[in-house]
């Protein structure tokens, strides 16, 4: 946290695709990370895409600053929203030429209210660990319900993409991409690795294969 513009610069260096952004307030995830104003000072040092989550209880309130703050994909929890919340977010987000996102926690469901709005989404964040800490196991029942959403959206021929987001690690992508996933998160896999691009490379290299296989 002390030495995040590097973090990033390594990230970029690697190839990495997108830089995720763990927003976390406190309330909703149990830890405090960091906010706007950090992805904002970030932003000039790399022009990879950010891709926010807003592991937050009110996004609603801060959104136009994480836009703002240049960030490309933003994605809220479904917990913290009812229909007319995530209406409105949506339309905001949009509006702005920016990319929409919605995260579920390991034990929610896909509620109708998105399911309707699925047009406008880029990405379901089908979260593997339950928010708030770095370094967790992935949760094995979150690769089924990786697998329903995908079969779903396959069957409605929904363009949205499946974001894999905790506990993935060089063993188990591939079964996380069989599942469905498109869009890898790796925080612990990469960063706790001494050489970044080679661990993003044999990421990338395993999920690639994973596709091939299917």
């Amino acid at each position: 946290m002390a030495n995040l513009k590097d973090e990033v610069i390594k990230a970029d260096n690697g190839n990495a695709d997108l830089i995720h952004l763990d927003v976390m307030d406190g309330h909703f995830a149990p830890n405090i990370t960091f906010g706007f104003s950090t992805i904002k000072a970030l932003r000039r040092y790399t022009s990879i895409p950010f891709d926010a989550h807003l592991m937050i209880s009110n996004p609603l309130k801060y959104l136009d600053k994480f836009i703002d703050a240049g960030c490309d994909i933003i994605s809220v929890h479904v917990e913290v929203c009812n229909k007319d919340d995530l209406d409105t977010i949506i339309d905001k987000i949009k509006s702005k030429d920016r990319k929409v996102g919605v995260a579920l926690n390991p034990d929610t469901e896909l509620p109708d209210y998105v399911i309707d709005r699925l047009d406008d989404l880029y990405l379901l964040n089908v979260m593997s660990v339950y928010p708030g800490f770095s370094g967790q196991k992935l949760i094995p029942e979150a690769l089924e319900k990786m697998s329903k959403i995908d079969k779903m959206l396959k069957d409605e021929n929904k363009q949205v993409m499946i974001e894999a987001d905790g506990g993935v690690e060089v063993n188990n992508v591939m079964d996380v991409v069989r599942a469905g996933a498109e869009i890898i998160v790796a925080g612990s896999a990469v960063y706790s690795k001494d050489d970044v691009s080679k661990a993003i490379s044999d990421l990338r290299s395993n999920a690639q294969l994973a596709k091939e296989v299917v």
